[in-house]
């Protein structure tokens, strides 16, 4: 791969990562007492830095770290760094727990993530949640972007929907990212409509068609009643709402995570998803500095790690 080219993938992968990680953050902020956390959304009220990330964040950077260091995803070194990094602390779900223990036992990562669920795969929004710096890196090349994605997906989410979820949000990044110099403002429907033809069959892409579909007008507690929010942890259950979320907001990193955080739900994976989307069409510069400042700092191994064969 020229390296210039690799570069600038490389920096855009890094961008969409900031924003990701930001709105993990975020979203994290918001899972408090069902009595409080309406009147601190309405009043926009953020508690003192610092801000921790999530395991949005810490699989989001294996995904930069593998693509930095092979310029694809490399599904051995992806497992292994995924693996290394697991830190139960960072809210990591029950299956994938019990994934990346086997991993680090030494267990084969296909068969480890194909017999979840009685063989049927994970279809939980962990694929989606952390691919968007993917969709970022390949936003030149939509065909690769999904290939790309579905690689990412099977290591730990082997389920059709959780790999639509994950193409669905990784293309969707990559359109923010070609559509970012565009003259022409997009709207909600015609962004969501642009996502369709990328993203395979299945519940996902039925409910994006629906975001797509709903009126310009539409409340963001409809929006949830249709799409879901995530609270059922799955793809289908959190995509298509993060989706609807930065297609409305796609020019305002900060009120597209003040609307995503205000379906509450699975709120730092949505503010995740999110996040790492939106940055891609207002850049770095569109998320409020003191919510940068206020992330707890991300590690160097994301941006000098080398995983040994």
């Amino acid at each position: 791969m020229n390296c210039l080219l690799k570069n600038t993938q490389l920096k855009r992968a890094i961008h969409s990562l900031e924003g990701l990680s930001v709105g993990d953050a975020f979203g994290n902020l918001f899972f408090i007492k069902p009595d409080v956390v309406d009147e601190l959304i309405v009043k926009r009220s953020l508690p003192v830095k610092p801000w921790p990330y999530t395991d949005d964040t810490e699989m989001a950077m294996s995904i930069v770290s593998i693509l930095r260091q092979y310029g694809y995803i490399e599904q051995n070194a992806l497992a292994k760094s995924f693996a290394r990094h697991y830190n139960r602390q960072r809210g990591y779900g029950p299956a994938i727990h019990r994934i990346l223990g086997a991993i680090l036992n030494g267990e084969d990562w296909a068969e480890s993530a194909q017999s979840l669920f009685g063989g049927q795969g994970s279809f939980g929004n962990g694929a989606a949640m952390r691919v968007a710096p993917l969709g970022a890196f390949f936003a030149d090349e939509l065909d690769v972007v999904v290939e790309q994605a579905a690689k990412s997906s099977i290591i730990t989410h082997t389920h059709n929907e959780a790999i639509a979820g994950a193409i669905a949000v990784a293309v969707a990044a990559a359109q923010a990212w070609q559509l970012r110099n565009s003259s022409v403002q997009h709207d909600r429907a015609e962004f969501l409509d642009r996502l369709l033809p990328s993203i395979p069959e299945s519940e996902v892409k039925s409910k994006v068609r629906r975001a797509r579909d709903m009126s310009p007008d539409a409340s963001v507690k409809f929006a949830v009643s249709v799409l879901g929010n995530g609270i059922g942890l799955s793809a289908q259950d959190t995509v298509p709402f993060a989706l609807w979320c930065a297609a409305t907001y796609l020019n305002n990193y900060e009120e597209a995570l003040w609307l995503t955080v205000s379906g509450l739900g699975d709120r730092d994976t949505t503010c995740a998803i999110v996040g790492g989307i939106v940055v891609l069409y207002t850049g770095v510069e569109g998320i409020p500095q003191k919510w940068r400042k206020a992330r707890e700092i991300l590690p160097s191994w994301a941006f000098n790690e080398w995983i040994p064969d």
